[in-house]
């Protein structure tokens, strides 16, 4: 993620991936915050589960801003229930379109049990064609170990999202191995 503020910190070091397979959705999160060069915290908790457990959400970027989308998300989800795309739509709507929360420096990944979605501030709602999707520092590590491994393998959702997260902290400096797991069955 780019940031668009020259005098906000330069924070980096969130690995965020969804693997869907087999009707098993998880969202896997490394523990990692950074500035600069220096790891901050390495136990940070990244993903949540919402909508009384039907959701999950991931989120790379600064926390505040992440806590303010995901309680958004949440009344979304509220307004809508399950109509995780029409959630997520709505959000990015706003996202993009009111002064306070454009200024919000976030990305995320929501996911149920049949939808992953990347949710950005530009306006996104991407859902991913394999399957698979990835935000963060590390994210394009995690998501091309993903893709590989639900492809090649026989492994399930959660072994596939550690394993791909494992292959991303060995990579990149700003992604660590403690992970929080969440799925939906």
């Amino acid at each position: 993620m780019i940031n668009a503020n020259p005098n906000f910190p330069d924070w980096h070091g969130t690995t965020i991936l969804a693997v869907r397979k087999n009707g098993r959705t998880v969202i896997a999160g490394d523990g990692q915050v950074s500035m600069g060069p220096t790891i901050v915290k390495g136990a940070a908790r990244k993903v949540r589960v919402l909508a009384g457990g039907r959701v999950l959400a991931g989120f790379a970027g600064a926390t505040a801003d992440a806590f303010t989308l995901i309680e958004r998300l949440e009344a979304k989800l509220e307004q809508y229930p399950d109509q995780l795309a029409r959630a997520c739509v709505d959000l990015a709507k706003d996202w993009r379109t009111d002064r306070y929360l454009r200024r919000l420096e976030a990305m995320l990944l929501v996911a149920d049990k049949s939808s992953i979605f990347t949710v950005t501030g530009v306006g996104d709602v991407l859902e991913p064609e394999h399957g698979v999707a990835a935000v963060g520092s590390g994210g394009n590590f995690a998501l091309s170990a993903a893709r590989a491994l639900l492809d090649h393998t026989d492994m399930d959702a959660e072994t596939i999202a550690r394993r791909a997260m494992e292959l991303a902290a060995e990579i990149c400096v700003y992604t660590n191995g403690n992970l929080t797991v969440e799925t939906l069955e």
